[in-house]
């Protein structure tokens, strides 16, 4: 499944969200990811957020979209890393 995850953590817990999603998906912007993930993927990210997070204080909302080639996507300026998949 095609997944784009986005995450509003303090300050003192960006930096380890940062490095566990980069691990499963692309970095598109300042906590905003996109990816296709498998299942167990998509699972194992969820609970390791959610290790990461505070309930109380934080919050990640994952918008899951099927297949990649059901969305469009446009950018404008700088990108944080290459998307050679999109055209």
């Amino acid at each position: 499944m095609f997944v784009i995850a986005v995450y509003d953590v303090e300050a003192k817990r960006c930096a380890k969200m940062l490095k566990l999603f980069r691990q499963y998906m692309v970095w598109v912007q300042n906590s905003v990811f996109e990816g296709e993930l498998t299942e167990s993927q998509y699972k194992t990210l969820q609970q390791r957020a959610s290790k990461v997070m505070n309930p109380l204080t934080d919050s990640v909302v994952f918008y899951q979209l099927g297949h990649e080639k059901y969305v469009r996507r446009e950018a404008l300026g700088l990108e944080k890393e290459e998307h050679s998949r999109f055209i």
